[in-house]
């Protein structure tokens, strides 16, 4: 008995039903799947190259020149005096320092190398001090010195959160508490010297970092006095020298703003600091300077941007020239570019 008779499927004659069915996997051709649409392809050639060489020369170098010429106008007069504001019979600086009974006056001489045009930039310099700390960096707490409500949220602020009492610091955090405060006051032809400590913050810091409902409250209450202590009948926002020190240094040896002076000095002036030496840098081994310096278009001085441009714009040139002479000595013929790939057409695709 034939058991295929009447049974299964009619394959009509064809015989495609005894092989699968194959999908194809290749997609349907288009410029944008095989990455064919126009776009920017230049040939490097020697003259191409060497043009663009003397290119960025040619606009580096002038701004180098004109960067170091601006940094080179701008006079500063730097004075270090955290070893010479001690007294000379002392010698254990430290316990000097930290003796709160000790008076820490102390007055320097300043002669002007060139005449300096208002305004002149006050600044304190310190080096060897590492704002950029992990744990200092973070030892703060944003939400409270911008928002009134959330003055009792000390979080991240360790070691100085609270008070032996409990009661929250405002601000709190390491950075706040270690708050600079050595001071200055000047004097010209036996007339004071007006420094203007108003602006001396970034204008963002101010208006929404600091809040204007923010006080300070129980700072600098512990047994260790960290630096300068703050008016609490101002606002934080009001705080400027506080604003400033906030705004962490990114490398060890750092300035910042501690006022303007808006007189003009004549070359051979004589200026009569009287200071107020009273933060500790002689326990890590730091340095003090007090800097008095005008600025440019540029800034103050910084030869290194100058210099990087000039670097920058002379390797350009070198290397000019030196394709220059490399394709004039030893010249190479350029190739067909009918052959590159995306001048051929795909097989099979002339049509498309």
């Amino acid at each position: 008995m034939n058991s295929n008779s009447g049974a299964g499927p009619s394959n009509g004659g064809s015989g495609d039903g005894d092989t699968p069915r194959r999908t194809s996997r290749k997609p349907k051709y288009s410029k944008f799947t095989q990455q064919e649409l126009p776009a920017c392809k230049p040939i490097l050639t020697p003259k191409w190259v060497i043009s663009v060489f003397v290119l960025v020369g040619a606009i580096f170098v002038p701004v180098g020149v004109a960067s170091l010429l601006a940094s080179h106008k701008v006079v500063e007069i730097v004075d270090r005096y955290d070893d010479a504001c001690v007294p000379s019979n002392v010698t254990d600086k430290l316990a000097y320092i930290q003796n709160a009974t000790t008076p820490k006056t102390c007055q320097r001489t300043l002669t002007v190398t060139k005449d300096m045009k208002q305004p002149i930039f006050v600044y304190y310099q310190l080096n060897n001090f590492y704002q950029n700390h992990r744990r200092y960096v973070k030892s703060r707490n944003d939400a409270q010195l911008s928002d009134a409500s959330k003055a009792n949220e000390t979080t991240l602020c360790d070691p100085e959160k609270t008070t032996k009492d409990g009661l929250p610091i405002v601000p709190c955090g390491l950075i706040a508490w270690s708050l600079f405060n050595d001071t200055y006051s000047f004097k010209h032809n036996s007339k004071n010297l007006d420094v203007d400590k108003n602006d001396i913050s970034w204008k963002s810091d101010r208006e929404h970092k600091f809040g204007s409902d923010v006080f300070p409250k129980n700072f600098q209450k512990g047994p260790l006095i960290g630096g300068k202590s703050l008016n609490e009948s101002k606002p934080l926002s009001e705080q400027e020298d506080l604003i400033v020190w906030m705004r962490t240094a990114a490398l060890p040896t750092f300035r910042k703003l501690y006022g303007r002076i808006y007189v003009d000095l004549k070359e051979n002036d004589t200026i009569t600091v009287t200071l107020e030496n009273n933060y500790n840098t002689y326990s890590f081994g730091g340095k003090k300077k007090l800097v008095l310096s005008t600025s440019t278009w540029l800034g103050g001085k910084n030869d290194f941007l100058g210099l990087a441009y000039l670097t920058v714009g002379g390797l350009c040139f070198f290397l000019a020239f030196a394709f220059t002479l490399l394709y004039l000595i030893k010249p190479r013929k350029l190739g067909d570019n009918n052959y590159l790939s995306w001048n051929k057409h795909p097989a099979g695709h002339a049509g498309h």
